[in-house]
């Protein structure tokens, strides 16, 4: 499985994006407008926010999708075990800490237009034949939405009162593509045709995205949705481990296939997660 490298200002960036996509599921940014400081920046202001109490002042607020989420609130599809992290919910107009509220948004605001970006670049990559059987161009999609969510993961040193539980068991996104700022430490895995897992790079400063649930629907699998998880780490690096995905979400009426919507998808994902 050979997951490529895409310098994000080569010439060809496009056609490595979308040939890495199309062979694999993933692909690995580089050299994009998110300098490593900012990314180290959010990390450890985030990591400052999970250690501390105040985050259960923050907790969701159901039915809304916003907020923190406690240890173990998420399993994976089919998984009848809940996933070692806790989490925090972003999306536009949520209420935040008030020490991240700037570079969050930032972020979250940047994460969103290079997704979109991306998106574009995959739909001029595409086959005619693929896009011309899409509702809308790929980047459309994403006009006026506000369902982007910025997940912000903190996955603890790994206890061993929690047997047969991992961090992220395996699973797929729900979205059109995810933008995955590069992990604290190694972990993620991406499972190959032939159901094998293969380590993904976590170069500092590296995004890597990887295609969801949404795009294999709307081009009938011709980027799939790859299965990946985050697995748990040896006893010699047995520490808190960071994570922050950008999901790119189209907007709730989006049809990906005839009489299915972006909503209709993401209610049925949710349920099948527990998160709703």
């Amino acid at each position: 499985m050979q997951v490529e490298t895409v310098d994000y200002k080569a010439a060809d960036a496009s056609t490595t994006l979308a040939r890495s996509l199309r062979d694999t599921g993933f692909a690995v940014l580089a050299n994009h407008p998110i300098t490593p400081d900012r990314i180290t920046e959010i990390y450890d202001g985030w990591g400052d926010f999970f250690a501390g109490k105040d985050k259960f002042d923050y907790a969701v607020q159901p039915p809304a999708h916003d907020g923190y989420f406690a240890f173990r609130s998420e399993n994976a599809k089919d998984s009848p075990v809940k996933d070692l992290k806790e989490f925090f919910h972003v999306y536009p107009g949520c209420g935040l800490p008030a020490e991240l509220t700037e570079m969050t948004r930032r972020i979250y605001a940047d994460l969103n237009a290079l997704g979109c970006e991306l998106l574009a670049w995959i739909q001029a990559e595409a086959p005619a034949s693929l896009t011309e059987s899409l509702s809308m161009p790929l980047d459309t999609m994403m006009d006026d939405s506000e369902q982007s969510l910025l997940r912000i993961l903190h996955y603890p040193p790994v206890s061993d009162a929690e047997p047969g539980a991992i961090r992220a068991a395996a699973h797929e996104d729900i979205n059109l593509i995810t933008l995955l700022l590069s992990g604290s430490k190694p972990g993620l895995q991406a499972q190959d045709a032939h159901g094998n897992w293969h380590d993904v790079a976590c170069d500092a400063g590296m995004i890597t995205i990887n295609n969801g649930d949404m795009l294999a629907k709307a081009t009938g699998d011709y980027f799939p949705s790859t299965t990946h998880r985050v697995t748990n780490p040896d006893a010699s690096q047995n520490v808190s481990r960071y994570s922050m995905p950008m999901f790119l979400h189209p907007r709730p009426d989006v049809l990906l296939q005839p009489g299915l919507t972006a909503d209709d998808y993401l209610q049925q994902r949710l349920r099948e997660i527990g998160l709703k």
